[in-house]
């Protein structure tokens, strides 16, 4: 069985006209999820613990806690930067963004369902400790990742990104902390600029920049000379995944040419990761992918191979 976590209140998150990051992603994911071969997931609508926001503050400044309270509009919208925005049920939506990852360790954690879905938004990645940007509120697969070590103990914790935009604020949360490996693969030059291979933290940074219409053999030997030697060396207790799907061919955010094919293909060789180092303990959280149907079946592809194992 498959933990899938997902809300109704992520639907309340609006973003305004046109926003890429909207509502009408997660009715594509939900709509191809109603095909009967996922009938297996174990679905769960996660709740909000007294201490959610103890949780945010392992990653979060309390600076920006404060301010999202403070900000978050009773009506209408508030713009944080451009492209990130607030609104009535923002915040709700994110806290429980943040509460559906935690859980999710959590299970996986208990066993005997090793793995997880968390079909969150709004997404997490490029939230800083001290900043909300790209659509991002709350850096939900680095609190995670702080909730599996503040609660288990984990002393080894891999991160993998494979979003097509870096995910800065997560290598801002772990940039000094070698018990966290975190691997991203993006495009650059692309927002927000940042994750140089050059960029490596304590040793536990491994940042992989892709050129502008990558393919798929070039993606995969990747991942083979760098991403699956790197997690068997590092030796996880949990992989989480910033599962991020705008590296598609269709997607109007990025210029990688990857199919549903390549994220099934990422998503079995990362159980098989799993299974070998951390008793199959792998937790993955949405974060972009723009083009409806892309996303929908890059997200079943993707979960597909979970159902399947």
């Amino acid at each position: 069985m498959v933990w899938y976590f997902h809300h109704a209140d992520f639907l309340l998150h609006d973003t305004g006209v046109d926003h890429p990051e909207s509502r009408r992603r997660l009715e594509a994911i939900e709509q191809a999820l109603s095909a009967p071969r996922f009938q297996a997931l174990r679905r769960v609508e996660a709740t909000l613990p007294a201490d959610i926001d103890s949780r945010i503050l392992r990653v979060h400044h309390p600076a920006l806690l404060a301010q999202l309270k403070a900000l978050a509009p009773a009506t209408g919208y508030q713009h944080l930067e451009p492209d990130t925005v607030l609104s009535e049920n923002s915040l709700t939506a994110a806290l429980l963004a943040v509460a559906s990852v935690c859980a999710a360790v959590d299970q996986v954690m208990a066993g005997p369902d090793r793995t997880a879905f968390c079909a969150v938004r709004p997404p997490g990645h490029h939230a800083e400790p001290e900043r909300a940007m790209g659509f991002c509120l709350f850096n939900n697969i680095a609190i995670a990742a702080e909730h599996a070590r503040a609660c288990y103990g984990l002393r080894r914790i891999a991160i993998v990104d494979f979003d097509v935009h870096h995910g800065n604020g997560t290598q801002a949360a772990f940039l000094r902390q070698p018990e966290v490996l975190y691997i991203s693969s993006h495009q650059m030059p692309w927002y927000p600029g940042s994750g140089g291979s050059d960029e490596v933290g304590a040793g536990n940074l491994i940042n992989l920049p892709l050129m502008a219409g990558t393919d798929s053999d070039t993606f995969r030997a990747v991942y083979r000379q760098h991403v699956f030697p790197a997690l068997a060396r590092f030796g996880p207790k949990l992989i989480l995944v910033s599962a991020g799907f705008d590296a598609h061919r269709d997607d109007p955010l990025g210029d990688i040419q990857l199919t549903e094919d390549d994220y099934a293909w990422l998503a079995q060789q990362l159980l098989a990761l799993a299974q070998r180092c951390a008793q199959g303990r792998l937790v993955a959280a949405l974060e972009g992918g723009y083009a409806l149907p892309a996303l929908a079946g890059s997200v079943a592809a993707w979960l597909g191979v979970f159902v399947d194992a």
